[in-house]
């Protein structure tokens, strides 16, 4: 059995008045973790709204990251402004949906001009782009795009690009 020793951990900067600051809270995260437990209760329960639950992704673009990390993300493909959640189910002659989540007020964070620019962009290509302030607002946007007539193809309709085939097992 070996022991791990844990690196001292950087002390928080003091207040002016010589205080430790608290700790940030992540109010945005947080909400959109209970609008993903809400929607896989849903899913449970059988409703409409619960359908999108597989089809839904976070994508983790935000929070604090070391230097060398960051340039790593973006060398993969870390766009800034990308909206924080997608649908990938098409509905309603949209393609899918990206859907930028804030915190409900008092916490609201201002809409980014890169976020600004990828819903339009997302829009532009087809998508149903939509900015939810605040966890009620986020599930009426779900309710309503899941009420939206599925828009499906058949595959014989898409011409095949290439890539390893995976159908196959």
């Amino acid at each position: 059995m070996s022991l791990r020793i844990q690196a001292a951990r950087r002390p928080r900067k003091l207040k002016a008045d010589g205080t430790p600051r608290a700790r940030p809270v992540d109010w945005e995260g947080n909400e959109q973790a209970v609008l993903m437990r809400w929607l896989l209760g849903e899913k449970m329960r059988g409703e409409l709204v619960g359908q999108l639950y597989d089809a839904i992704y976070h994508v983790p673009n935000g929070g604090q990251r070391s230097k060398s990390t960051g340039a790593a993300m973006k060398r993969q493909g870390v766009k800034s402004g990308v909206s924080d959640l997608v649908v990938m189910d098409a509905r309603g002659g949209w393609h899918g949906l990206y859907l930028e989540f804030k915190a409900s007020p008092p916490h609201t964070a201002a809409l980014a001009q890169s976020q600004h620019d990828w819903l339009a962009l997302a829009e532009e290509r087809g998508y149903c782009a939509v900015l939810a302030v605040g966890l009620e607002e986020a599930k009426r946007v779900l309710r309503r795009y899941a009420e939206l007539m599925p828009t499906y193809r058949h595959h014989d309709e898409r011409p095949a690009v290439g890539g390893t085939e995976w159908r196959r097992g």
